[in-house]
């Protein structure tokens, strides 16, 4: 396969992938604007993070399926449509009740995207790329973030909050199209026991249930579960809290916040997915330590930003020490990415990759910015008081049960193999009616 036409796929993976969290998170950066244009209160303005988060992790089971058994660049083209549609009709969204359907929709179209677009590189890059190329892949989340937080702060501000979802679902159709031209490539293509026709296994809750039972796996989801809530409640709330806290208007705070973001996102996902790469070399545990050292580092560093000095505003503590928290935060990204994919056979990588989803969203950041905005209702609207009682504790938890997994990693990545040899080696030999 050209290296060419797989950087090419990379490059448009990485587009949509900047989109996707684009849209996404433009919807926090205007949260103020929004609260205040429909009357609604801190709780219900995390039920809207609930509704998109829950429905993508519950909407990732028929897609994860589809992804498994059909045409990948398909199920990602659809995917891509439905969300770009859906982010349209939010800017028309005059009520609640309205925003918080529109917002769930946009559940649904994500939800097609990253397990089949995580099973597609995994067969254009070989395992010992998989990493850096999850982390070239995870830096357009960043940029989408920052994107949203900055494009969404400033159209909100000077133009009202429903052109700024008006901008962000322009590109996705084009997006769309794009993706439904792209070559499908046979699975298992760049494993080193070479290619071979794949029968894939359907995605259900019984291949759940057995994909949860290898160890590694297992302890990267549960770990991302912890992290993901931490993850979203910070990125939903953050615009909020420089606005409440430092007294500064929604289009600074979305720049702020997205700056921010986007520069300690990119810094910590692709250091992260060249340590994890480089140390993967001479020991298989690199990729779960790489990650327990940044949700350690992050569980400081975010309880340094949050007890910043208020009177001296947000650039001289606030923002350098967050920022560290974000590089180290987002130093799992590619480890953990190429991980869930290192462990399981070709043809259930986007089933595993839907497992992650569902259990990271459900349990984790689903009803995190609405458990954040409730406690901060509770303590009077103390942001900060809210974030500090869930952000480091979890970190550390997180980091708990990612280690639980640097026992049993090197163990699974050989069965996997094995496994698959085996299979191919049984599908090489003639059958008996052909003998």
């Amino acid at each position: 396969m050209a290296r060419g036409y797989a950087r090419y796929v990379l490059g448009l993976m990485v587009a949509i992938n900047l989109l996707n969290y684009m849209d996404r998170w433009v919807a926090a950066s205007a949260g103020p604007s929004i609260e205040k244009d429909l009357g609604i209160s801190d709780p219900q303005f995390g039920l809207l993070g609930t509704a998109f988060l829950l429905v993508y992790a519950i909407a990732a089971l028929p897609f994860g399926y589809w992804a498994d058994r059909g045409t990948r660049k398909h199920v990602i083209a659809v995917g891509v449509a439905i969300w770009s549609v859906a982010t349209l009709f939010t800017g028309f969204a005059r009520t609640f009740a309205q925003l918080f359907i529109s917002r769930a929709v946009v559940g649904v179209g994500e939800a097609g995207y990253y397990p089949a677009g995580t099973s597609l590189l995994s067969d254009y890059f070989p395992k010992e790329q998989r990493s850096r190329v999850a982390a070239i892949w995870g830096a357009g989340s960043t940029v989408g973030i920052a994107i949203g937080f900055a494009g969404g702060g400033f159209i909100a501000e000077k133009y009202g909050w429903p052109k700024a979802f008006f901008v962000a679902a322009i590109p996705g159709l084009i997006l769309a199209a794009l993706a439904f031209q792209l070559r499908e490539p046979l699975r298992g293509a760049v494993e080193h026991t070479g290619p071979a026709v794949v029968k894939t296994a359907e995605a259900s809750l019984k291949q759940f249930a057995l994909l949860m039972r290898i160890p590694t796996l297992r302890a990267t989801i549960i770990s991302q579960t912890l992290l993901f809530f931490v993850l979203a409640s910070n990125a939903f709330w953050l615009p909020t809290l420089l606005q409440r806290r430092f007294d500064l208007k929604p289009g600074g705070a979305g720049l702020l916040a997205g700056a921010v973001i986007v520069v300690g996102g990119l810094i910590g996902t692709l250091a992260g997915g060249w340590i994890a790469d480089r140390r993967a070399r001479t020991t298989p545990t690199a990729h779960l330590e790489v990650g327990i050292a940044g949700f350690l580092a992050g569980a400081v560093l975010v309880t340094l930003a949050i007890l910043s000095p208020l009177n001296i505003g947000p650039i001289p503590v606030f923002v350098p020490v967050f920022l560290l928290a974000v590089i180290s935060l987002y130093l799992y990204a590619g480890p953990f990415t190429a991980l869930s994919q290192n462990v399981v056979s070709p043809g259930l990588r986007a089933s595993a990759v839907t497992t992650l989803l569902l259990v990271s969203h459900i349990f984790g950041d689903s009803h995190s910015t609405y458990d954040v905005g409730q406690i901060s209702d509770w303590l009077g609207g103390n942001l900060q008081a809210a974030l500090l009682i869930t952000s480091p504790t979890l970190l550390v938890l997180a980091a708990v049960a990612a280690a639980t997994g640097l026992r049993t990693v090197k163990g699974d990545i050989e069965k996997m193999e094995l496994e698959w040899a085996t299979k191919q080696a049984e599908q090489a030999e003639p059958s008996p009616a052909a003998v």
